[in-house]
């Protein structure tokens, strides 16, 4: 199992009249904390798309507990619980300041070939840099 962690901070343009995080936003810190996930193996986006390799979002949940406020650092944990196939499961989980657990979310991906734009297994550096989380 991989769990990484990384934070942001809520701008005022994320959060409606009263002062909450709209929960559309909530979809863009999952990616901000995929995106991240990743970085911290050592692998970008960026570099999967060199590969040839895209990651489209096939289904997308979330549950709210308690809302984020404008200004509060979050924290947001990301975890992978089983190696990618032709598919990759993210699940979330977003902490306040006061680490109390205020959103929870999942997320998966279709691993998709940029040419034939066809669903393909995950890359082969994907897979190595997940694997010693796994054994």
């Amino acid at each position: 199992m991989y769990v990484s962690e990384t934070s942001v901070r809520v701008r005022y343009a994320e959060t409606d009249q009263m002062g909450y995080v709209y929960y559309g936003n909530y979809a863009m810190y999952y990616e901000v904390a995929r995106v991240e996930s990743l970085r911290q193996l050592g692998l970008t986006y960026k570099q999967l798309e060199d590969m040839g390799v895209m990651m489209p979002v096939t289904e997308h949940s979330t549950r709210y507990k308690a809302p984020a406020r404008y200004d509060e650092l979050l924290t947001l944990r990301t975890t992978i619980k089983e190696m990618p196939g032709v598919r990759i499961r993210f699940y979330y989980e977003i902490f306040n300041e006061q680490q109390k657990l205020i959103n929870e979310g999942e997320t998966q991906l279709v691993f998709v070939d940029m040419k034939s734009n066809r669903p393909c297994r995950a890359p082969q550096a994907m897979v190595n840099v997940l694997k010693p989380y796994f054994e």
